[in-house]
């Protein structure tokens, strides 16, 4: 895939924030004054949402087992289920597993599956499960979800009886239900060759997609877990942020995704719209590519976390409203490595590191993009503060619609961003050699070897002090630097209910349509 991308030029990163600023604040305008939003009442049946989302263009994909974007995690939880799901405190929670059980050597995990179908009428059987994992892991799949469940032994692995499957390990894995709930698990219907008119068990039922425009799709009154109180679904393609608040504004949609902080603080207290803020699941970064000059020299990678000033990024590109991180991924959550000192800016250490790595006055490509809130900001705010080290970092402004598969195969150094997932599925599956969604290329056999161990113990303490070895090592030479990390915000119109406030983009919960209903 053809990478566009132009430079920016012509544009101070203060300059830029300021302009971002105004273009929110004119977007938002005449919505002062209000006294708060109107509250939805109690459940009922009915009606259409429609939904407001970025999007791919015409790159987008119905296949569940190929999501990537947020609107096709989206779109895809509404048509599919999943043996099990990220819980909003990152735990696996059963879906369609009624329940699992390990042996004692942690290499046999027994499922036992609810009683689903899928909507056509057929039942969710273990010959459905156990066909959807083959896809995802072929050979010569990219599949997301490929490196968490190639643990799996499929020849191995067996259907007991109709409700009943059980999966052999090629080694033990004592959090396999993370596995189960990893982004891409979804389980498709055996014998499934495409998705034109996609079949699932999901709580909603396929209408129509026109991919980079709109989804529709219809409540499925057999779910499983209960029928939608929605009759539609809706999903449109809105990539620009403040015209997606001016259609939440105007009635055109009743929900929004991804909101800036900026924009969050302008309408929370009009009465127009409800402003939800999904906590601490909004991650910055940028990523390094370990496996090519010139951040294949740790030292100048090392020079990156030092020439950082995390305090100005949260304060201009968060606008206040985030935490700092420390390079890692997952405050917060289980197994992270709070025990690290927090990293400061230090410009002497940073410019003596790109000495050493041979690299001053170098003109680095940094890519970044309008595909998330944020994404640019950032980049032009490092810039800025890689210039006071001796470092010239070149942004450039990628195709938006392509910038995720773009930055995965191409360029040196890129922003990036993540929502929530566990520390355990971050590290398999960005962080391993065989990792495919590795975007930084950080492929070592021994740090393999530690996150194998890990999972290879039932003891919780064991598995702590392994995380921590692993977390130390990224975080002294990795080719992730997470800067930051913001609540999620989202917002709906005064009549919708049922937006959980708790749940973490990317879990169960965030964008569960199932659950919402219009007054």
């Amino acid at each position: 895939m053809q990478h566009e991308s132009r430079l920016v030029r012509g544009l101070s990163r203060r300059g830029f924030l300021g302009l971002t600023a105004a273009g929110a604040a004119a977007a938002l305008s005449g919505c002062a004054g209000g006294t708060g939003a109107t509250a939805a009442g109690p459940p009922r049946p009915g009606g259409r949402l429609r939904a407001a989302f970025s999007g791919g263009g015409a790159a987008e994909v119905l296949d569940p087992h190929e999501t990537d974007l947020y609107i096709e995690i989206a779109r895809a939880k509404a048509l599919f289920d999943k043996l099990a799901d990220y819980g909003s405190d990152m735990s696996p929670q059963p879906r369609l597993a009624e329940r699992w059980e390990p042996s004692r050597d942690l290499l046999t995990w027994r499922i036992t599956l609810r009683q689903a179908a899928f909507h056509d009428g057929r039942p969710v059987r273990p010959a459905d499960v156990l066909a959807s994992f083959a896809r995802i892991v072929e050979p010569g799949s990219s599949r997301r979800a490929k490196a968490s469940l190639q643990v799996i032994d499929l020849p191995g692995s067996r259907e007991l009886d109709d409700r009943t499957v059980e999966f052999r390990l090629k080694r033990p894995y004592a959090e396999f239900p993370n596995a189960l709930a990893t982004l891409g698990a979804y389980i498709v219907p055996e014998g499934t060759t495409g998705f034109d008119r996609p079949v699932g068990s999901g709580p909603f039922r396929f209408v129509s997609f026109q991919p980079g425009r709109n989804f529709v799709a219809a409540r499925n009154p057999d779910h499983w877990d209960g029928a939608p109180h929605l009759d539609e679904l809706e999903i449109v393609v809105t990539n620009d942020e403040a015209a997606r608040v001016n259609a939440l504004l105007g009635g055109q949609v009743e929900y929004a995704h991804d909101l800036t902080p900026t924009s969050a603080r302008t309408h929370e207290n009009t009465g127009r719209v409800q402003v939800h803020r999904l906590p601490l699941s909004n991650f910055h970064g940028l990523v390094m590519k370990t496996d090519r000059p010139p951040f294949d020299r740790p030292e100048l990678r090392q020079a990156m976390f030092h020439l950082v000033n995390r305090d100005e990024l949260v304060r201009s590109v968060l606008q206040g409203s985030g935490q700092l991180c420390n390079d890692l991924y997952g405050k917060g959550y289980r197994y992270y490595a709070d025990a690290l000192p927090q990293r400061a800016q230090d410009l002497d250490r940073a410019r003596a590191l790109i000495k050493q790595a041979g690299a001053e006055g170098l003109a680095i490509d940094f890519d970044t993009s309008d595909a998330s809130t944020g994404l640019k900001e950032a980049a032009l705010a490092i810039a800025d503060q890689a210039g006071q080290a001796g470092l010239n970092l070149n942004v450039r402004l990628g195709n938006k619609d392509t910038y995720w598969s773009d930055i995965a195969k191409n360029g040196v150094l890129a922003s990036y961003r993540s929502g929530a997932m566990p520390l355990e599925s971050h590290i398999s599956q960005r962080l391993l050699t065989t990792s495919t969604t590795n975007n930084t290329r950080w492929q070592r056999p021994d740090f393999d070897a530690l996150y194998h161990e890990a999972q290879s113990t039932a003891d919780d303490a064991r598995r702590e002090q392994l995380y921590f070895q692993m977390q130390d090592r990224l975080h002294r030479e990795g080719g992730f630097l997470w800067w930051g990390v913001s609540d999620w915000i989202v917002a709906s119109a005064p009549n919708v209910g049922g937006v959980d406030d708790r749940a973490p983009a990317n879990t169960l919960d965030w964008a569960r349509y199932d659950r919402v209903w219009l007054a």
